[in-house]
């Protein structure tokens, strides 16, 4: 299976063109009917993939191992408190000895700049399973499920309420990319990352979507066609600033009442987990407008998708 990606890194939609997150977007798509159909594909069969995953993961961990399976890749599972990483060995004396042992790499870290490193002393491919700046897998499963539920993406309306964290910014990056227009729901004081939100603004400049940041929830939900939720806080925060988050987003959570305020039409996402009770009341979670676990499955889909496109 060759394409034009492949050997390439996969590492934040910043870095992709519109091309490339439609071409990987509609290849999961096409991967998730071969899976309804049982149709085998084991194109990367011999193939053996490193998972390094410093953070605790449900979904991320179980759609690349599957997906992974399912294209005949064989995967190694990392933990880091069993290598010399913890130890003081330097990433990049890490990452040029699992290069010459594995055929890639996916990782879930914390800093960006983590998978950069290894992006830099790695020339087998490296794909970011999250960092605290992005969440590029889940953003593909997010817009496999947009096109599945709502067909289209250009003039389509996101109300995004939660943490401003890797999971929002990677939904900035392609509302701006493909058109879709985008209202940020969060308490005065909180400000995006300024290199997301510049790259935001410059690419909402090409494709004419409108990104806003605002504390009026009313307003982000007006004429809304997709309510998607985000927890309030993020692995790691200190119970200090949990706590200040959880009651600054208080005024934000995603109630039934919350939906009858975007349009009639309108589909609730999230990426998971979600704290119950928390973000978004249990009722929204489980009401007819969830897709959330169409979502959560697309995640497989999805990591297939990215696989397929950069395994060499």
């Amino acid at each position: 299976m060759r394409n034009r990606y492949q050997g390439k890194d996969y590492l934040a939609f910043k870095d992709m063109t519109r091309e490339e997150i439609e071409f990987i977007t509609d290849l999961s798509l096409d991967f998730k009917k071969k899976w309804y159909a049982r149709e085998p594909h084991e194109y990367f069969k011999g193939q053996v993939w490193a998972a390094l995953f410093e953070k605790n993961s449900t979904r991320t961990r179980n759609a690349f191992e599957r997906a992974a399976a399912d294209l005949g890749i064989k995967v190694v599972y990392l933990r880091p408190d069993e290598m010399q990483m913890t130890r003081g060995e330097p990433l990049k004396d890490t990452a040029r000895i699992l290069d010459r042992y594995f055929d890639g790499l996916f990782i879930r870290t914390f800093g960006h700049e983590i998978v950069e490193e290894c992006s830099a002393w790695m020339e087998s491919p490296v794909i970011n399973g999250l960092t605290a700046l992005e969440h590029p897998t889940q953003g593909i499963a997010d817009l496999m499920t947009i096109k599945e539920k709502k067909g289209d993406f250009k003039g389509l309306k996101i109300c995004y309420s939660g943490n401003l964290y890797n999971v929002c910014y990677t939904t900035m990056i392609f509302c701006a990319t493909l058109g879709m227009n985008l209202s940020i729901a969060c308490p005065e004081g909180l400000e995006p990352d300024s290199e997301i939100l510049a790259e935001t603004k410059r690419r909402a400049a090409v494709s004419g979507a409108k990104i806003e940041l605002t504390q009026d929830f009313d307003e982000a939900l007006k004429d809304a066609d997709i309510v998607y939720g985000m927890s309030q806080y993020s692995m790691g925060q200190s119970e200090e600033e949990i706590e200040y988050l959880k009651s600054a987003f208080k005024p934000y959570q995603i109630t039934l009442e919350a939906m009858k305020k975007a349009k009639p039409d309108a589909i609730f996402m999230h990426c998971l987990p979600a704290h119950r009770g928390e973000e978004v009341t249990d009722e929204v979670m489980e009401c007819t407008q969830s897709v959330i676990f169409d979502e959560g499955e697309n995640r497989m889909h999805s990591i297939k998708g990215i696989l397929a496109a950069v395994a060499k």
